[in-house]
């Protein structure tokens, strides 16, 4: 199972060297939600979602959205 953070608006996965990628498998993988949300609101984005990702059957479910400091 993979946390990652979404940018709601380009669709794109904060990576693990705070860049952004259109590939979900680049995305850091938090440890739970209430660690990517913690981070998620600091980052200088609109609108973000922390969605579960699984790589196998490259599924998305929507865990939680929000705004970040922008």
């Amino acid at each position: 199972m993979n946390i990652l953070i979404e940018n709601a608006e380009s669709l794109e996965y904060l990576t693990a060297d705070n860049r952004w990628s259109k590939k979900p498998a680049d995305g850091k993988n938090f440890s739970g939600v209430k660690a990517a949300l913690g981070i998620a609101k600091k980052e200088v984005i609109n609108k973000f979602n922390i969605v579960w990702y699984h790589p196998d059957t490259e599924q998305f479910i929507n865990l939680h959205h929000g705004r970040g400091t922008a």
